[in-house]
């Protein structure tokens, strides 16, 4: 089980959030999927044998919405 934590751009109201997580939690291979707006993050947790990061990223891209690699980074 691999577990990750993105930034994600573009999310503006608790409809735009929800859209996110239940698209992520539809997907074949995702255990958990959580949506804090506030912060503008999703935490997951997935099966790598079954799904990978870049597959749950275009899943969030397919939505409008952009992963953003610059946050928590030094």
């Amino acid at each position: 089980m691999t577990a990750v934590q993105l930034h994600v751009q573009g999310m503006s109201c608790a409809g735009c959030a929800m859209s996110v997580e239940r698209r992520l939690r539809a997907t074949t291979g995702v255990k958990e999927a959580c949506v804090d707006l506030a912060t503008a993050t999703v935490d997951l947790r997935f099966d790598e044998e079954v799904v990978n990061q870049d597959d749950l990223e275009k899943v969030i891209t397919d939505l409008g919405f952009q992963v953003d690699y610059t946050m928590g980074q030094a």
